[in-house]
């Protein structure tokens, strides 16, 4: 998934010195980090739980002695801690290395069943399945993060499987349940849309479409035709919003720990594993996680990501409002500092998106959201998903789906505040940016007002 690495800061908000002890000629300028939707840092919490795993569950967790049992006793509670998160049971959680092999695991499990499934072998009725023969088919948006999009294409590149991009709405910026729905096949095995945008912070209607793909189901039933299952990617929700995959209605969950305040593992629900929803694993090994995720188990990082949970579970709503509330005036300190210069990219009227996601573009053919970072001397921020910054200055494709304009898109900033930004924070931002921008279009006393 997105990497990028959050400074080390003391608790006013400083970059730490590096290490060394060698004399710096001046003092490190302070550094706001606004790019949460990247990575987090490590709560303390979290790291505390780590080094204890380290010291004390070292032993291999296939082990029958007090080592390897405590071990296993780790991963059994942090296994737990995640069902817990997302109002799930405990048994449909397999912990994977992130959330890119999560994703692909669901793919890869989806178009094997149906390769498995659909063939005159397997109908023990002597009757041929309609999707006999034919190509498993998948639909999904024209948003979702690389390790959804570049499999999918992969499959359709070596003829495995049929893909439809359902663009999504200019109106709403969300992949619409009507048109996801309308994208379906006698052939489809898998609906898989993000539950938020990484970019727009957009939230996806993914209990709606949950509704209609089991009404449909129904139908298909009937008429012999396969599942349909439902995945969705939370990489981005988890932390910021309550997550039920209750209310969710989905065969399929990504779980992503460096999104809030965790390591970098990650996990995947499955309803019913193996039973109701079926798993194939890509790898094979020494049967761990019942053999769907073999390998031996990263104890330590897994007793981190069950914390990390617990704190999500413990506070989800104190954080949610926290953002909210410094994000809405990051928006509103833009606004009056800029005025029309501002376009607010992730606004969407009617539209719910996360709590602390802001992308907006300042208006000029010298603005490019790079060169407005490259100018900035306090801001830690991104022009988009941090995997794509090898991009140089195209514009983002997921704004250019939602409807912005090129001009628009191509001067782009992501702003992702997180749970201990502040307002003064986004006040030295906003002052930040003003300079940055007086620099580029060359006006006078910029270098002054700095």
């Amino acid at each position: 998934m997105e990497a990028a690495a959050a400074p080390r800061r003391h608790a006013r908000g400083h970059v730490a010195r590096p290490p060394g002890g060698g004399e710096e000629k001046s003092p490190p300028e302070r550094t706001v980090y606004m790019d949460y939707n990247a990575t987090t840092p490590l709560e303390p919490e979290v790291i505390q739980a780590m080094t204890a795993a380290m010291r004390e569950a070292w032993g291999n967790p296939s082990s029958p002695y007090p080592a390897g049992r405590k071990a296993k006793d780790v991963i059994d509670a942090a296994r737990e801690s995640l069902a817990r998160m997302i109002g799930g049971k405990a048994r449909d959680i397999v912990f994977t290395s992130g959330g890119t092999e999560s994703n692909n695991l669901v793919i890869h499990s989806v178009v094997t069943h149906f390769h498995k499934i659909h063939t005159s072998k397997g109908d023990t009725a002597g009757c041929h399945s309609p999707a006999e023969g034919a190509l498993p088919h998948i639909v999904t948006c024209t948003v979702e993060h690389d390790s959804v999009r570049l499999p999918l294409e992969h499959l359709v590149e070596e003829q495995m499987a049929a893909v439809t991009f359902v663009p999504v709405s200019k109106v709403s910026g969300q992949a619409e349940a009507d048109d996801l729905l309308a994208a379906v096949r006698p052939t489809t095995c898998l609906v898989t849309v993000m539950l938020a945008n990484n970019e727009t912070g957009v939230i996806m209607p993914i209990p709606e479409v949950s509704r209609r793909v089991r009404a449909l189901n129904q139908q298909r039933a009937a008429a012999g035709l396969p599942v349909v299952l439902l995945h969705t990617d939370a990489a981005q929700a988890l932390g910021k919003r309550r997550v039920s995959v209750e209310d969710l209605g989905v065969d399929f969950l990504t779980i992503v720990g460096h999104k809030f305040y965790g390591p970098r593992i990650g996990a995947l629900y499955v309803r019913g594993l193996g039973e109701q929803t079926p798993l194939h694993p890509m790898l094979f090994g020494g049967g761990q996680e019942r053999t769907f995720r073999p390998g031996t188990e990263n104890t330590p990082m897994i007793a981190g990501l069950g914390t990390a949970a617990e704190l999500v579970t413990e506070n989800c709503e104190a954080y949610e409002a926290h953002m909210r509330d410094v994000r809405d005036y990051l928006e509103e300190r833009l606004l009056a500092e800029f005025g029309e210069k501002i376009h607010l990219n992730s606004q969407f009227p009617g539209t719910e998106r996360l709590p602390n996601t802001c992308n907006f573009s300042c208006r000029g053919p010298q603005l490019q959201g790079r060169l407005v970072l490259a100018q900035c001397r306090t801001l830690l921020a991104s022009v988009g998903a941090a995997c794509h910054s090898d991009h140089g200055d195209r514009p983002s494709p997921v704004l250019l789906s939602c409807g912005i304009p090129f001009d628009v898109a191509r001067n782009a900033l992501r702003l992702s505040v997180g749970r201990s930004t502040t307002r003064a924070e986004v006040d030295l931002v906003v002052q930040d940016l003003r300079q940055a921008v007086a620099r580029l279009e060359g006006r006078p006393g910029a270098e002054a007002a700095s």
